[in-house]
């Protein structure tokens, strides 16, 4: 009975409790000691966790001792198998002794058990998926690692399709992510921070980096930022990439997303850091470059002639996907003199019929082209395609049969938006995307002189930008001749026998690359 009268008296505490919480923090370190009887900790627990349906308070005899004791889980977030055969079955069934004849303290076979003390801590490992064991006259607690919650299994990622390389992808468990980077680089340097970022609730963020190679200034400013941030909780690497990077308002991605192990083993083995956020499928590289934006985990799984080809190709994407539109208005418009005679004759026979100028015509295509894509994207995978694809022939083909637009202009859009395609990184295809509107607007308003001014406000804005403090802009501004060896083209991987200058990395050499044939000379 008295057990019965301390949990209705918990009601009765319940609103102090939440005006305590209020004038606090909600997951503050210091939440007071828990105390030694079982009954006194319940009453507390049920006061702190009212209205939560989920939370399971097991109670039964400790075997060990004939005390009383409870265990305590949030039912979605812990392996029950675990629990019932690993836990309770020792815990209220089993005496160990060990070789001298005495009782074992807790005799349960789970793989980490950590004493508690704090309600801080208790609150903390119970929403992490630990099983919290109170035992009456017992101090301290303990939390036992049965965490379970539904997870998906390790797939081919989605975004960064690969056609000679592995075929994992990052799922949304952090432990899982650094262990797939672990089959990748399975070495004693490959070092692990962690640390919880959140006033609400606490996330794991974790900062994996090579000590023998990368440079240790970086490490410490990525975690000072990180450390500094006062939110409410990081859901995701996108919220974390803007809270910490040199400069959010700008266009261009300053850190890599990636959600292929691989190519997060091979950032690591160049220097660059890598994030990864317990809950998120992606992890985070950084210094980066904007020539690392280009490099695909394909180009070093194929012969360097085939790679260089398709490097160059990105470079020369990205230049049509950015200036096409905004050329062709500017040549419609005010720079007749760039066009043959035999085609400007041609354009403007199918342009009689056209009554918007140029711009518009271009602005009108590039926002439906938006449209049918964002819509394909929202669409379930087997419809999605087919929309787009249906969807621009058909709504291209009616504007030109219209007289809304030319057929020229459905020629330059439609190139424009393959280009944007080829570029590997989604972040960077995004940017380029939205330049290609203030260049358009650049050109009808003064056609190549807006372009180049255009052009010249781009360059300097990546020779400003910066990445965890380096140089966005090398190996070009800086000039480094030596890293040009890994920028446009591939050159073969026993010529690139260094880890590239503009990431100051400790160790410039790779170790185990073949050398060169004598007489050679190393790029």
């Amino acid at each position: 009975m008295e057990f019965i009268r301390r949990l209705f008296r918990a009601a009765s505490l319940n609103k102090k409790i939440h005006m305590r919480a209020e004038a606090s923090s909600p997951l503050q370190s210091d939440r007071g000691p828990l105390a030694s009887e079982l009954s006194d900790n319940l009453a507390r627990l049920a006061a702190e966790f009212s209205h939560t349906p989920d939370l399971v308070v097991r109670t039964f005899t400790y075997k060990q001792t004939g005390a009383k004791a409870a265990l305590v889980y949030l039912e979605g977030l812990v392996d029950k198998n675990a629990i019932n055969n690993h836990v309770l079955r020792q815990l209220m069934f089993q005496t160990l002794e060990d070789s001298a004849g005495e009782a074992v303290e807790l005799p349960v076979a789970i793989g980490e058990m950590r004493s508690l003390t704090d309600w801080g801590d208790v609150e903390h490992t119970l929403l992490h998926g630990y099983s919290i064991l109170f035992i009456d006259g017992q101090f301290p607690s303990y939390a036992l690692e049965t965490q379970g919650w539904p997870q998906r299994a390790i797939s081919d990622s989605q975004i960064e399709a690969s056609l000679k390389g592995a075929h994992q992808g990052f799922i949304e468990t952090g432990s899982h992510n650094i262990a797939l980077i672990r089959r990748y680089l399975s070495t004693r340097e490959l070092k692990i921070k962690q640390l919880l970022v959140g006033e609400r609730t606490k996330n794991q963020i974790s900062i994996l980096y090579l000590e023998d190679v990368a440079l240790p200034e970086l490490v410490e400013e990525l975690e000072r930022r990180i450390r500094s941030l006062q939110v409410d909780c990081i859901l995701n690497t996108g919220e974390l990439a803007e809270l910490i990077e040199d400069n959010p308002f700008t266009l261009f991605p300053q850190m890599i997303t990636t959600e292929r192990p691989d190519s997060a083993a091979s950032q690591l083995l160049q220097g660059r850091l890598c994030v990864v956020v317990d809950r998120s499928s992606s992890v985070l590289i950084t210094p980066v470059n904007l020539a690392a934006f280009f490099q695909g985990i394909d180009d070093y799984s194929t012969r360097w002639s085939i790679a260089t080809f398709f490097r160059l190709l990105r470079f020369f994407a990205c230049l049509i996907a950015t200036f096409l539109p905004a050329f062709y208005i500017a040549c419609i418009s005010y720079n007749h003199e760039l066009i043959p005679l035999d085609l400007i004759l041609s354009i403007g026979e199918f342009r009689s019929a056209v009554p918007f100028p140029p711009f518009i015509e271009a602005l009108i295509m590039e926002i439906m082209l938006e449209m049918l894509r964002e819509a394909g994207m929202r669409l379930p995978a087997p419809i999605g395609q087919t929309v787009g694809i249906v969807g621009g022939i058909v709504i291209g083909q009616a504007a030109v049969q219209a007289g809304i637009v030319s057929n020229l202009m459905v020629v330059v859009v439609a190139s424009t938006a393959v280009a944007s395609f080829i570029l590997p990184n989604y972040d960077l295809a995004a940017a380029v995307r939205l330049i290609r509107f203030p260049m358009m607007t650049l050109a009808s308003m003064f056609g190549i002189i807006g372009i180049a001014a255009g052009t010249m406000f781009i360059i300097a804005r990546l020779i400003s930008l910066q990445s965890l403090g380096e140089a966005y802009s090398s190996p070009f501004a800086p000039i480094r001749v030596k890293d040009w060896k890994d920028v446009f083209v591939r050159l073969p991987i026993k010529r690139m026998g260094t880890r590239p200058l503009s990431i100051r990395s400790l160790q410039k050499k790779r170790h185990g690359t073949p050398p060169a044939k004598k007489g050679d000379d190393s790029a």
